[in-house]
């Protein structure tokens, strides 16, 4: 498991830095790396004879290959440079990108050379074991017993959805196959078709037990839904936040759940689902006698950020069981925020009370005086994640690790059984085998898991920035809480800074309110227009100034992205922001959109009050380059149609 002690960790030593600070440690460990590999491959049976001789390597079509790739290296590398997007700069402040942990970079080289694929272990016997570990330090960050729970790396945060949802599918029809199998219906009689529809997860899974008892699991699994399928609408509906990542929507088409079996949640001011309103869909659905699926809750919305009450969903399920005799399967979105839960834990992995960790935070410098974070309801939904049973997590997000890094953690491991191509007792086997032992063993991951084929070295980079960077307040909080604070510093400056003044022409700028973690939505504004449509336009121009829309990105001096908060996805919760941009009603309800600019500020380089101020002070200048630059646009296009109509 992870070292959660490591209080001396500098996180400027953790990255190669913006303009590569760390080159020199960084090129001695690659070569380290590949060159531990060579001698690997040299010292296997050295009795063999080269098979390879001096003069073939000098042959004429020998050296002319080595010189094709050569070429073709040049090429890509010409590619790259000329059309990647510089994530490790703090003048990228767009997406969930940022600069990736050296460790992870070289570790990941280091497992890719021996091309392991984590399917199954006998072709990757050492990288599979690295995974598991790597997906219980993610289940001990959420407050899971990793003695019960269950957690592996996947593609991305899409493919965790699709298992979270899988798995949710799987558990509410095994009630169904067990009163259909003559051996096992005696263990629910009496029980309602409604009722079976409505068991915990804990007393389904609960059936998985007896029915091993009884050596009769492997017939009635084939029963469930992935063997006889399901009929439409059976299930009955998945909730989701109307912030929901679009995953959800091809998960429901790929399960054969159907699109139409989606409850959407309306959100509330914050952008977080609507507690009341989710209540209200609840106790709708119960009063009609619509099974529900499965509740899905959001721990950082890609769009703004907001983190939903988790503690109010939880709450929710067990009313409904002890009030209706109701329940449902419970997942959590985590890819955007997932690691920040390390930033409530201590060196133990004990959930941090919230005034003794405010007060850590600003003792140990992680947090400057004046910032206090989080809200008190975030806290507590972070404090809850232990009760959902599943959380998707990106690693390749806020764990500061290179894709393809996502990962989906289980709190109990029986579920593993149900989704599984082997049978059970095998799986039993294996986990009797690592308990005797102390070492974890899963020869069967493939088989266990969506995907099959996959990266040993993904696992690798996962496993070593886990063992490097801690999680807890002191290894991973120190570097989110980076992130965290430049953000804060920047909605300040964004909300108290002077007008721009180009030619005739004022232009301001304002930041939504503070977030619940670090993504900064952003806008300007003309003085003076009143048109919601030319405000989107505005903003969608300077996004496209901004971005890799303008060209080689890489001669860009400001790189963002951007996001448009609709009507379809948020209801009229925009209305808020159009006011504050004193924008009419009217305008809002004709175009029900407002497009702002995104920034998930992830750097760890501008924790320094100097260094951002000074940064600050260039990023005005450039905002006011930018619309200068657009203001020229203008006056040029006006001036061209002024003599195409004269």
């Amino acid at each position: 498991m992870n070292n959660f002690k490591n209080s001396k960790m500098n996180v400027d030593a953790l990255f190669l830095g913006p303009k590569s600070e760390n080159a020199v440690f960084f090129k001695e460990m690659m070569e380290y790396s590949i060159t531990e590999h060579m001698h690997w491959r040299s010292g296997y049976h050295p009795e063999d004879p080269d098979l390879i001789s001096t003069v073939d390597r000098y042959a004429p079509e020998y050296r002319d290959t080595l010189y094709r790739t050569e070429g073709i290296l040049n090429q890509l590398s010409s590619k790259l440079k000329t059309t990647s997007v510089p994530w490790f700069s703090p003048r990228y402040m767009g997406h969930m990108n940022a600069d990736t942990l050296m460790i992870s970079n070289l570790a990941y080289v280091m497992a890719m050379m021996y091309n392991p694929n984590n399917c199954a272990q006998e072709s990757s016997p050492t990288t599979t074991v690295l995974e598991v570990e790597a997906g219980l330090d993610l289940c001990a960050m959420f407050g899971y017993d990793v003695q019960q729970a269950w957690g592996h790396i996947t593609s991305g945060g899409t493919v965790a959805n699709y298992e979270g949802l899988w798995v949710a599918r799987n558990i509410k029809t095994l009630p169904l196959a067990v009163v259909q199998h003559p051996e096992a219906q005696h263990l629910l009689n009496g029980k309602s078709a409604k009722e079976l529809l409505n068991l915990p997860v804990s007393k389904i899974l609960d059936l998985i037990d007896e029915l091993k008892k009884r050596h009769i699991f492997e017939e009635v699994r084939d029963l469930t839904c992935r063997g006889v399928g399901i009929e439409q609408g059976k299930l009955g509906k998945l909730l989701v936040p109307q912030s929901k990542h679009y995953s959800w929507m091809k998960a429901m088409d790929i399960l054969g759940l159907g699109q139409q079996n989606i409850v959407q949640l309306p959100v509330d001011e914050s952008y977080r689902t609507d507690v009341q309103k989710m209540r209200e869909t609840v106790f709708s659905l119960i009063e009609r006698g619509e099974p529900i699926l499965a509740v899905v809750a959001v721990v950082g919305t890609t769009e703004t950020g907001s983190i939903d009450n988790i503690k109010e969903v939880i709450k929710l399920r067990e009313e409904c069981e002890q009030r209706f005799g109701v329940s449902f399967y419970v997942h959590i979105d985590a890819a955007y925020a997932g690691y920040a839960c390390a930033m409530f834990r201590d060196e133990n992995n004990q959930f941090i009370d919230y005034d003794a960790l405010i007060k850590r935070y600003h003792s140990e410098g992680i947090f400057p005086k004046e910032i206090v974070w989080p809200k008190p309801e975030v806290y507590e939904s972070f404090k809850a994640l232990n009760q959902a049973d599943s959380i998707t997590v990106d690693p390749h997000k806020v764990g500061f690790i290179p894709y393809s890094a996502g990962a989906i953690c289980m709190k109990d491991k029986r579920i593993v059984d149900l989704i599984s191509y082997h049978a059970a007792y095998v799986f039993e086997e294996v986990q009797e085998k690592q308990r005797k032992t102390d070492k974890v063993q899963n020869v069967l991951l493939g088989s266990s898991i969506m995907e099959g084929s996959k990266s040993g070295a993904t696992a690798a980079a996962v496993w070593a920035a886990h063992r490097l960077v801690p999680l807890n307040l002191l290894g991973y909080g120190k570097v989110i809480a980076a992130g965290v604070t430049t953000a804060h510093w920047i909605i300040q400056e964004i909300n108290q800074c002077e007008p721009f003044i180009i030619g005739d022409r004022q232009f301001s700028i304002a930041a939504m309110p503070a977030p619940d973690f670090h993504m900064v939505n952003f806008m300007f504004r003309e003085s003076g227009n009143t048109s919601l449509e030319k405000q989107n336009q505005l903003n969608k121009r300077l996004y496209e100034l901004c971005s890799y829309a303008s060209g080689r990105t890489y001669s860009n001096d400001f790189l963002t992205s951007s996001t448009s908060l609709t009507h379809e996805e948020y209801g009229d919760t925009p209305l808020k922001l159009c006011r504050d941009a004193h924008f009419s009603d009217e305008e809002w309800q004709k175009v029900r959109s407002v497009y702002v600019l995104r920034a998930a500020i992830m750097t760890h380089c501008l924790r320094d009050k100097g260094h951002f101020d000074n940064y600050w002070a260039e990023l005005k200048n450039i905002f006011a380059d930018k619309l200068q630059q657009l203001v020229d646009e203008e006056n040029k296009l006006n001036h061209s149609n002024y003599k195409i109509s004269v």
